[in-house]
């Protein structure tokens, strides 16, 4: 039964986020329109932003399966093709977030991508645990920016040629980030 009103909800809510700006859904109105009662919501969310925190884990893990961290390249350009098919459910969101929090949801569900992307580039390599994060961090910050552009850009970029030019850029600077300093 808690599957069941938990898909209700987020059923709920994604129509929500076709029709409204994020801030202006209020737990009151998707209650309403799921047909369950405040009380339930609060039951499985503490708010409306764990909501959309359980969102976007659900549409992520759809397209990059925890499992697949190497395959970010495919994955990223997946969920690009969807934000470029779904504009006004990305608009909605991404006006009605604070860039601050944006860049937050993007760096939380790529913190364990990357260091891992990082981990595996320097096997074989006695490299500090300090210059793998080092790494990861440096490569997390441009998969935001990239993200972010693509966003202020309208989403007009060409998603695969864009991704794959990332991808060869990511590539290159693990090859040399990772060599072990005499």
């Amino acid at each position: 039964m808690a599957l069941y009103t938990k898909k209700l909800i987020m059923t709920a809510f994604a129509e929500m986020l076709e029709e409204l700006p994020f801030d202006k859904i209020t737990v009151a109105a998707l209650v309403k329109r799921a047909g369950v009662s405040p009380n339930t919501f609060y039951y499985h969310y503490e708010d409306i932003y764990a909501l959309l925190d359980a969102w976007f884990r659900q549409v992520v893990e759809f397209y990059a399966p925890a499992d697949s961290f190497l395959e970010w390249k495919s994955a990223t350009k997946a969920v690009l093709h969807r934000c470029k098919d779904h504009p006004k459910v990305i608009y909605h969101i991404f006006d009605g977030l604070s860039r601050d929090r944006m860049e937050r949801y993007i760096f939380s569900l790529t913190d364990d991508v990357f260091y891992r992307l990082a981990r595996q580039a320097a096997q074989g390599r006695e490299l500090p645990e300090e210059r793998v994060r080092s790494v990861a961090s440096f490569c997390r910050y441009a998969y935001i920016g990239f993200v972010m552009q693509f966003f202020w850009n309208r989403m007009e970029n060409d998603i695969d040629t864009s991704v794959d030019r990332l991808a060869d850029l990511f590539d290159s600077f693990l090859a040399s980030a990772v060599q072990v300093e005499a």
